[in-house]
């Protein structure tokens, strides 16, 4: 029992510690400088607090510096009890309060970013993670607080702190040099050429001719219905045909595999059903390079642009992930796919049933 008291608390502070690296890692996992995984924290995390674009860039920089700092602070003997654990509960806090305002808001979905990508984690399972480090700090504070360092100096926790959050603004841009857009021929390489135009599915956009033998006895086909009043996607800037009659807006990353798997089906999907909508895609600008081998798995290549990570995930939407899918029906939003897993995640069933339907609700 001795020996458990004894090492108890310097077992405390290395677990803390430990999560709050790993914490401050994982926002920036896999490339620092990539400038994609920060600006996704700051799009779907601090967006919706109301942060401006400039001061989000600001903001979640000098967070995750302060992550960084306070994890390493923990592991030296100074403050401990008058600052640094105090520090830790509070941000701890902070992090409680926030998740569970977006699990009433928004519900336990979607990755939390916590950990980033580096770890997923649910809203509610930050929140257990986060009540059990505040227990375990509380009890090292409070227990433990006799045996820990009373050394201070106020100059190295401030030296630290400043370092980490100084590092973080020299390592993390918070712009990108140029924004890459990519856009190939305005038809779908893998489609045959022809100067006919493709009715989508369950329109027919081709007039009745009337037989001149059998003018009298021939019945005229009653059109099938065309679909919902026109109107603007907000995605005509674009692709300019994207509001005319049934089309998939894709958003997908290049290296996501999940996107990857999803582009394949929906090639199948094209290759077998006759008027199948136009494919059109909408990728996000992180490892852009491998456009051309995820076009090569998918079996087919696609109408495409590539846009700016700040860009892409403000039209995609903060809680919303890739994969995305979108089925417009001239211009009208019929149904939205996104996410990896999940009842909102991509379904090929259900999107031939969305396609075989004549007219859309109201």
């Amino acid at each position: 029992m001795q020996q458990i008291e004894r090492y108890l608390p310097w077992s405390i502070r290395i677990l803390i510690a430990g999560l709050f690296l790993v914490s401050a890692y994982g926002k920036i996992y896999p490339d620092p400088s990539a400038y994609g995984t920060i600006s996704m924290f700051e799009i779907k995390q601090l967006y919706p607090m109301g942060f401006s674009v400039e001061l989000a860039k600001i903001f979640s920089r000098a967070l995750i510096g302060v992550e960084f700092g306070l994890g390493l602070l923990l592991l030296f003997p100074f403050d401990l009890k008058k600052w640094v654990i105090p520090a830790l509960i509070a941000m701890l806090a902070v992090f409680v309060v926030h998740l569970t305002i977006e699990i009433f808001t928004t519900g336990n979905k979607g990755n939390c970013g916590c950990f980033g990508a580096l770890l997923p984690m649910t809203p509610l399972e930050a929140i257990m993670k986060n009540v059990l480090s505040i227990g375990l700090l509380a009890i090292l504070w409070k227990r433990y607080g006799a045996q820990l360092p009373e050394r201070s100096n106020i100059w190295f926790l401030t030296t630290i702190l400043s370092v980490c959050m100084l590092l973080m603004f020299i390592f993390i841009p918070t712009y990108k040099a140029a924004t890459v857009v990519q856009t190939p021929s305005a038809t779908e390489m893998s489609e045959p050429t022809s100067s006919a135009p493709q009715s989508a599915v369950g329109t027919d956009t081709n007039k009745t001719v009337k037989s001149p033998i059998a003018k009298d006895s021939t019945k005229v086909a009653k059109p099938k219905d065309l679909g919902p009043k026109p109107k603007k996607s907000g995605y005509e800037k674009y692709f300019a045909n994207i509001n005319e009659g049934k089309k998939l807006l894709c958003f997908f990353a290049p290296s996501c595999e999940h996107c990857r798997a999803t582009a394949k089906q929906l090639t199948a999907l094209k290759n077998s059903t006759p008027g199948f909508p136009e494919i059109q895609i909408l990728f996000m600008d992180e490892a852009a390079e491998e456009i051309p081998d995820f076009f090569k798995f998918a079996g087919a290549s696609y109408s495409h642009k590539v846009l700016d990570i700040i860009e892409f995930w403000t039209v995609l939407g903060g809680n919303r992930d890739v994969p995305g899918v979108a089925y417009l029906w001239n211009g009208n939003l019929v149904k939205m796919y996104h996410g990896p897993e999940g009842a909102d995640a991509f379904n090929k069933e259900d999107l031939k049933t969305q396609l075989q339907k004549q007219k859309l609700r109201n």
